[in-house]
């Protein structure tokens, strides 16, 4: 991890962000599949993302990247946004919630062996053992929430969307040292839209036929968690390592638990509590800096490298 990296607390607020608008995703993607197929949600969802990518694109006068970078987001884009939504989507109508819930949690783990296999980033045993005790909290949060969880063929699909993802995340960690952010980001999501088209045949027609309600929940997909939620995200990238980063991903079925708690009432049972808070000590876990011993004045060599995990 390169020593200008480091969680500090405009990352966290990133992550926070990102964490929160895509928690409120899971909603508007079961409300809006009432009117559209999931092809078609993807497609909406991805071009009101560009769309606002775009705007802010030409409001920034942000630079595009570098030409040599290309082919690279683009190929991204369609395995990180394209593959991951529409299968996503998909399996979603198959499978119940808390199945695919306690698979998308695998991403971190996925993350950080992929970062560290693909751009050499140094994983602590300390850290990938937090990353199995927020697992684990995960999994109690998810069955004790009472949602289904059974595991059937078309749970593949959400396995594709966990490797999609950590390809996402790891591949654009390089580009961001030497590109801009939106500009990555937004032709990044220029590709993956492109991708979602053949998916999404039928998307004009659906829009006239659909409930302004469900015209509304693509829109805040397309804003907030899409456009809002990764453009957050990939700035905390920018900023940390990829493994730490995607570590904070173990937040969302608790924040999702929470969610529905506050809005919806649905009060949390004790269990349900104790796993949010194993989540919360084993990120906290993944994440703790080791303190080296600072070596005295007249002992300490000129180039001296603090250990970072």
């Amino acid at each position: 991890m390169d020593s200008t990296e480091r969680l500090d607390g405009r990352a966290l607020i990133y992550i926070g962000i990102a964490l929160v608008t895509w928690s409120s995703a899971y909603a508007a993607i079961a409300y809006a599949l009432a009117s559209f197929t999931p092809g078609q949600v993807a497609l909406a969802r991805l071009t009101i993302g560009s769309l606002c990518f775009a705007l802010l694109l030409w409001i920034r006068r942000a630079p595009l990247p570098q030409r040599r970078d290309w082919p690279q987001i683009a190929v991204l884009g369609v395995i990180g946004l394209t593959a991951y939504h529409v299968c996503l989507n998909y399996a979603e109508t198959r499978i119940a919630s808390g199945t695919a819930a306690i698979l998308i949690s695998l991403v971190p783990a996925v993350t950080a062996t992929l970062s560290a296999l693909w751009i050499g980033e140094h994983i602590s045993a300390r850290r990938m053992l937090g990353l199995g005790i927020a697992l684990l909290g995960v999994v109690l949060v998810v069955l004790a929430s009472g949602k289904q969880v059974k595991f059937q063929p078309m749970a593949a699909l959400v396995l594709v969307s966990v490797i999609a993802s950590a390809v996402f995340f790891v591949g654009q960690k390089p580009l961001f040292a030497r590109n801009d952010v939106v500009g990555v980001t937004a032709f990044g999501f220029f590709a993956g839209t492109l991708g979602t088209v053949p998916f999404g045949l039928g998307l004009p027609h659906a829009l006239l036929l659909a409930p302004w309600s469900h015209i509304a929940a693509l829109i805040w997909l397309g804003i907030a968690p899409t456009f809002v939620g990764y453009l957050t995200w990939n700035a905390a990238l920018r900023r940390a390592s990829a493994s730490q980063v995607s570590s904070f991903i173990y937040f969302s079925p608790p924040i999702a638990v929470f969610i529905g708690w506050v809005w919806l009432g649905e009060q949390p049972g004790w269990l349900t509590l104790i796993g949010g808070v194993i989540t919360v000590g084993g990120v906290a876990l993944a994440n703790a800096r080791r303190k080296t011993p600072v070596a005295p004045a007249s002992t300490a060599p000129a180039n001296t490298h603090h250990a970072r995990s």
